[in-house]
């Protein structure tokens, strides 16, 4: 089994493929099988999300270019910039991950967010095609809960603290 444990320049020329939907992309640690057939284990640094077009170097010198899978997805557009910014929000609103393009926004397939967002006003179509969405505000590492947050931006940090006694 090909063992790989870090990322490499996307320039390099790659010896296999990996192809992966979104969330398989976010795990650092997976057993998967390449486009030959060869399988492959991922030891990343926590946090990695891998990419279409990231490459892999294996523990052996191979290079693996990542390329992401179609997947049920769907798209929504709108008559104006304010309803698609309605749309998003309310999408980040229910920490749906969404992939913004221009003058449309995608997520994963699911019916009860494509309704609410059709009674919004936006237009809501499934399509399949390779999901890519926004890193988001923790994407430079480990999302930090209350325990462990200091001022890293978590700004929904609603842990029970100890009262003070004055």
């Amino acid at each position: 089994m090909m063992i790989v444990r870090k990322l490499a320049s996307s320039l390099a020329q790659a010896d296999d493929t990996l192809t992966l939907p979104f969330e398989q992309r976010c795990k650092s640690r997976l057993r998967t099988t390449l486009v030959s057939g060869e399988e492959v284990g991922l030891f990343l640094e926590r946090g990695t999300i891998l990419r279409g077009g990231n490459c892999l170097e294996a523990d052996d010198g191979r290079i693996v270019r990542v390329e992401s899978a179609a997947e049920n997805l769907m798209e929504v557009r709108a008559g104006d910039a304010e309803s698609l910014a309605r749309a998003a929000y309310h999408l980040g609103n229910r920490h749906t991950p969404i992939q913004i393009g221009d003058g449309w926004l995608r997520f994963a397939a699911d019916h009860v967010l494509a309704e609410m967002l059709v009674g919004l006003g936006v237009e809501a179509s499934a399509l399949a095609a390779p999901f890519e969405p926004e890193p988001g505000a923790y994407a430079a590492g480990h999302h930090q809960h209350s325990g462990e947050a200091k001022h890293a931006g978590v700004i929904h940090d609603f842990a029970l603290r100890p009262r003070k006694h004055s």
